[in-house]
């Protein structure tokens, strides 16, 4: 049975004291659009409201990131991850990359 890392987009955790840095752990993922959800989206940019298929694209890229981010960590046999966070960049035309990043750290 694993340990639960603690994630938190904050610098520290309450209870718990930070005594080593680990290292910046990171996951990342790539993802291009294809034809059929650039058809629907063209076509939901007509009339409005959300894009379902680019908004369930996004969150499984998020959720791959995440999860890549969080297997660094464990190997690095981490307690927790602060100061995460996610970032997106163009890689080009049609393909956006998903980052996840933070700090792994050992608690006390």
């Amino acid at each position: 049975m694993s340990k639960e890392i603690i994630i938190t987009t904050g610098n520290e955790v309450p209870g718990k004291k930070i005594v080593k840095i680990l290292g910046v752990v990171k996951g990342n993922t790539v993802r291009a659009r294809n034809i059929g959800r650039d058809l629907g989206a063209g076509l939901k940019n007509l009339v409005g409201g959300e894009v379902k298929t680019y908004t369930e694209m996004t969150t499984h890229a998020r959720e791959e990131s995440f999860n890549r981010m969080v297997n660094e960590a464990v190997k690095l046999k981490a307690d927790a991850i602060i100061g995460m966070k996610f970032m997106t960049s163009m890689i080009m035309q049609g393909a956006s990359e998903m980052l996840a990043y933070g700090t792994a750290v050992k608690l006390k």
